[in-house]
């Protein structure tokens, strides 16, 4: 057993229990909640820019944090019925941002707007859906956020078990060579598992179909947003997003598939 694998081990448990105990305490300590993704939101940004941040691109990246943890805030506030004012502050500083290039003096401000806004688009968003999924639940119950967690660990697992073992058709070999057809369709499996797990022992009253297409958007969007963290980082010539997490590398690399999948499961909350 080497000592890489005692690291991760050792890491994703510590992660996973830190994440659901505190998405299942919501309901009593909703600032716990507020804190710990703020702190994702946060460190997940600064780890986008400063991947992202080449000789031609220069975005302070501390001040790109500060913008996305507004945007987690905003929400929050807003959806808990609290106030809507931090969404002025959040605006305040996107444009402040934007002027600020008129002073800076870099070669290429346009393309440090351009890659500013993106880190907005690709990560502040989606971890501020976080709050919809959490708040616009019956009674703000913690189940779908609780559910989305757990299916997108459900769907990893049995992806990369799957795949090792029987994988031979790769799903994206230009982006990702080790993905394969029978990994995803092993993933899928499993999260359709935990959505009849959730319609038999979840505490809100609702009908199979509605857990099962749950479960295969975390599935489906999961992996897109699994393959487009690939491919971001196939461009830019790094293996991982970072090392804060031992034996998992970065921010990224551990919430690449909830990026995609959150915004996509609020939605879908909304319209049902």
């Amino acid at each position: 057993m080497t000592k890489n694998f005692i690291q991760r081990t050792v890491a994703g448990a510590v992660l996973v229990a830190l994440i659901l105990s505190v998405i299942w305490s919501c309901r009593f300590f909703p600032y716990a909640f507020l804190a710990l993704f703020g702190v994702i939101t946060v460190f997940s940004t600064i780890e986008f820019h400063k991947l992202t941040n080449r000789e031609d691109v220069s975005v302070p990246y501390w001040v790109a944090s500060v913008a996305s943890v507004a945007l987690f805030v905003a929400f929050f506030l807003h959806l808990s019925h609290i106030s809507t004012a931090a969404f002025i502050v959040y605006f305040l500083i996107i444009f402040a941002v934007m002027l600020a290039e008129l002073f800076r003096q870099k070669k290429n401000p346009i393309n440090n707007v351009a890659y500013f806004l993106l880190g907005q688009f690709y990560i502040a968003l989606p971890l501020a859906c976080l709050n919809g999924i959490l708040l616009n639940a019956p009674e703000q119950s913690p189940v779908f956020l609780f559910a989305l967690f757990v299916t997108i660990w459900t769907n990893d697992t049995f992806a990369y078990l799957i795949g090792s073992k029987i994988g031979k058709h790769a799903l994206f070999k230009r982006i990702s060579p080790k993905k394969s057809w029978e990994g995803f369709l092993g993933g899928a499996f499993g999260a359709l598992l935990v959505g009849y797990l959730f319609y038999r022992f979840g505490s809100s009253n609702l009908p199979l179909w509605f857990w099962l297409i749950f479960a295969e958007i975390v599935v489906v969007f999961g992996t897109l947003g699994d393959l487009l963290e690939s491919l971001l980082k196939r461009t830019l010539g790094v293996k991982d997003s970072g090392n804060i997490i031992p034996g998992h590398g970065g921010m990224l690399d551990r919430f690449d598939s909830l990026l995609l999948s959150a915004p996509f499961i609020y939605l879908f909350l909304l319209i049902c």
